[in-house]
C-alpha cells in the first residue's frame, strides 16, 4: 500500500510508520531525512537545499518534492511506501498528486493521526535524546534507567530545543495553520481515514491495522 500519514508533532505517526515498516517491508519516507541523506551525498538537490540550510532558510517546496519524486521512482518493489509529514501544505498535495500520476502510483490512503493537544504537549516535552548514540527516552513512558544518562552510552541525555514548551506551542501552531487545511483537502477526494492515537503503541498500532484493512478493500 501507499500512505500519507498526517497529524501534529508527538501524534506518533513516526513510531507507527516504523512498525509498518518492520513488519510489511514498506518503505518510510520523510522529507527531513531524504533532505539530510541528499546533502551528505552531495547530490544536486542535496547542494540546492544545504544553500537554504545553511542560511537558516526554509528549503523551498521545488527542491523538497524533487526529492520526494526522485525517491518514489525508486520505490517500484511493490512493497509500497509511507509519506511521514510530508505533504505539509495543500501546495505540496496538489504537487504529490501530479508527482504520483506521471509515475503511475496510485495513492492508497490518507490517514490523519487525532490526539489532544495536552497529550501532544505531555509526549513531547518529555522527550529526551542521547547526543553521542542517538537513543530516545521519554521521561514518562519510556525512561533511562541512569536517570539523565544514556543506558547504551553513559552520555548525558538533552531535550531538542523544539521539544521545550515555547517551541511546541509554536510547532503546533505552524501546524493548525499550514497543515491541518489538508485533511479537509483529502477528505474531498475521499481516502482520508481518521485514527485516534491515545493511548499506547500497541493499541494505536491495532486501530492502524483495520483502518488499513479498509482501505484496502476500497
Amino acid at each position: 500500500m501507499n500512505l500519507v500519514f498526517l497529524g501534529a508533532p508527538g501524534v506518533g505517526k513516526g513510531t507507527q510508520a516504523d512498525r509498518l515498516v518492520a513488519q510489511y517491508g514498506m518503505r518510510k519516507i520523510s522529507t527531513g531525512d531524504l533532505l539530510r541523506e541528499a546533502v551528505r551525498n552531495g547530490t544536486e538537490l542535496g547542494q540546492q537545499a544545504k544553500a537554504y540550510m545553511d542560511r537558516g532558510q526554509l528549503v523551498p517546496d521545488a527542491v523538497v518534492i524533487g526529492l520526494v519524486k526522485e525517491t518514489l521512482a525508486k520505490t517500484g518493489d511493490g512493497s509500497g511506501f509511507i509519506l511521514d509529514g510530508f505533504p505539509r501544505t495543500v501546495p505540496q498535495a496538489q504537487a504529490l498528486e501530479h508527482v504520483l500520476e506521471e509515475q503511475g502510483i496510485r495513492l492508497h490512503g490518507v490517514i490523519n493521526f487525532r490526539l489532544s493537544r495536552e497529550e501532544i504537549v505531555r509526549r513531547l516535552s518529555g522527550r529526551r535524546s542521547c547526543p553521542n548514540c542517538q537513543a530516545t527516552y521519554h521521561v514518562q513512558f519510556s525512561p533511562s534507567r541512569q536517570g539523565e544518562q544514556c543506558d547504551r552510552c553513559g552520555a548525558t541525555l538533552v531535550q531538542r530545543s523544539d521539544d521545550r514548551q515555547d517551541a511546541i506551542e509554536t510547532r503546533l501552531k505552524v501546524y493548525e495553520e499550514q497543515t491541518a487545511p489538508l485533511i479537509n483537502f483529502y477528505e474531498k477526494k475521499q481516502i482520508l481515514s481518521h485514527l485516534e492515537s491515545e493511548g499506547s503503541v500497541d493499541a494505536v498500532y491495532e486501530r492502524l491495522t483495520k483502518v488499513l484493512e479498509a482501505c484496502s478493500a476500497a
